[in-house]
């Protein structure tokens, strides 16, 4: 686990990024990692505090697989947006594939442990001290990003941009609005320092049809 900056750690999971926040109240985790990972993520975040509250960008199985397991681990509240609810909840029973592989796929990979959500959250809103939700939707209906007002900004960017040798890709339009010097993803490493240039840089980048 690393310090990005002060008092957000990046934890990496194998194909994955778990965030934690440090804050005064707790620690706020930002996505929960694949299904069989929240010990370690629980061990991570014991130094830090206790956790209070998690913040989901979407429900995909390498971002909430953990979200259950942490959630009565810690007693932590799950905040996340209204059109991930029915896929967090265990309301929306996708079809299993055909197929041996494909079978085996889908039920390691795309089922999670239904969990219930505390706090249903739409862009702009600001459900923590100093975080303010960002609605991304493309990767899923429902994906949220976070800028924490700290260090000059962190943005969270979950699944709807990454990093490549120091360059941002992705759906970066709305996030490129925000002041940051500072961003993390769900894939690829932080960016430290002129962020939010990086931003604008893709955004720019980005020819209309």
């Amino acid at each position: 686990m690393r310090e990005v900056v002060d008092g957000v750690f990046e934890l990496r999971l194998g194909v994955v990024n778990v965030h934690l926040v440090v804050t005064d109240d707790g620690v706020i985790l930002v996505d929960t990692g694949l299904p069989g990972q929240a010990a370690a993520i629980e061990q991570a975040a014991r130094p830090l505090g206790p956790v209070q509250a998690i913040l989901l960008t979407h429900h995909h199985p390498d971002h909430a697989g953990g979200a259950a397991d942490l959630r009565r681990r810690t007693g932590a509240r799950l905040i996340a947006h209204a059109a991930e609810a029915p896929h967090l909840t265990g309301h929306f029973q996708a079809e299993e594939p055909e197929g041996r592989l494909r079978k085996f796929l889908f039920r390691r990979l795309e089922k999670i442990e239904p969990t219930k959500i505390d706090q249903l959250v739409g862009d702009r809103a600001e459900p923590l001290p100093d975080f303010t939700v960002i609605h991304t939707p493309g990767h899923t209906r429902g994906h949220l990003s976070f800028h924490l007002a700290r260090a000059g900004g962190v943005l969270f960017a979950g699944d709807a941009a990454t990093s490549r040798n120091g360059k941002v890709v992705g759906a970066v339009e709305k996030l490129a609005g925000f002041d940051a010097d500072h961003a993390v993803f769900g894939h690829g490493r932080p960016i430290s320092g002129e962020a939010a240039a990086r931003f604008r840089e893709a955004a720019a980048a980005i020819k209309p049809e």
